[in-house]
């Protein structure tokens, strides 16, 4: 991979069998916050609530990638508009 490639999920053999809720949040690219955001939005609900740790399968993040929405790095510029 080279470097300033994104990172994407894919179906191939993941690397780890369980990701904790920070190393979803950074392989997702969003942060922890939104993560749990994405949770309380998508998967529980006040009668069934978000548990206060959770680990996460690899294809519970394709999943989950399907409404993160990344955080742009801050080493990306917005290009002015051609006039």
């Amino acid at each position: 991979m080279t470097q300033g490639a994104i990172f994407m999920l894919t179906l191939k053999k993941p690397l780890k069998q369980y990701y904790s809720e920070a190393e979803a949040a950074h392989t997702l690219c969003i942060s922890l916050e939104a993560l749990h955001q994405i949770l309380d939005d998508h998967v529980f609900t006040p009668e069934n609530p978000r548990p206060q740790h959770m680990e996460f399968t690899h294809a519970e993040l394709l999943l989950l990638s399907v409404w993160a929405k990344p955080i742009p790095g801050s080493n990306v510029l917005a290009m002015p508009s051609r006039n």
